[in-house]
């Protein structure tokens, strides 16, 4: 019956492809790891998670079949506390440039147990004058 119908928490992912990455893409994707100091091409992965692995990631794109300059749609995801969970994949092909596959995954905080790891933000776009 929906009136004994209860929540406990929510699960939420974000996924897609990247078409390109630097090092920074690359210690996302890994979840946990440090990019070198003295070599800052290099990213080392590590076993232990850090409260930095986790951040807070937007997914922003087209909404409205009103998509002019000033007055176009919307659609705004926050993934908050967010930690890669897909794992680090490169998928490559004859002639063709390596794809970067991700999933992230929000999470709760014990600090802010009830605040829900992602918001949505939808704006209508509007007819240009």
């Amino acid at each position: 019956m929906k009136e004994l119908k209860k929540l406990d928490s929510w699960e939420v992912k974000m996924t897609g492809t990247f078409v390109n990455a630097d090092t920074a893409i690359a210690k996302r994707l890994c979840g946990a790891a440090d990019i070198g100091t003295t070599d800052t091409t290099k990213v080392t992965p590590r076993n232990d998670l850090k409260d930095a692995d986790f951040d807070d990631i937007w997914l922003v794109g087209d909404y409205s079949d009103k998509n002019g300059e000033t007055n176009g749609g919307f659609i705004a995801i926050k993934l908050i506390n967010a930690l890669s969970t897909g794992g680090f994949q490169l998928q490559t092909s004859d002639k063709a440039k390596g794809q970067f596959a991700f999933e992230f995954t929000g999470h709760y905080s014990m600090s802010a147990q009830d605040t829900v790891p992602f918001e949505i933000y939808i704006k209508s776009g509007t007819a240009e004058a």
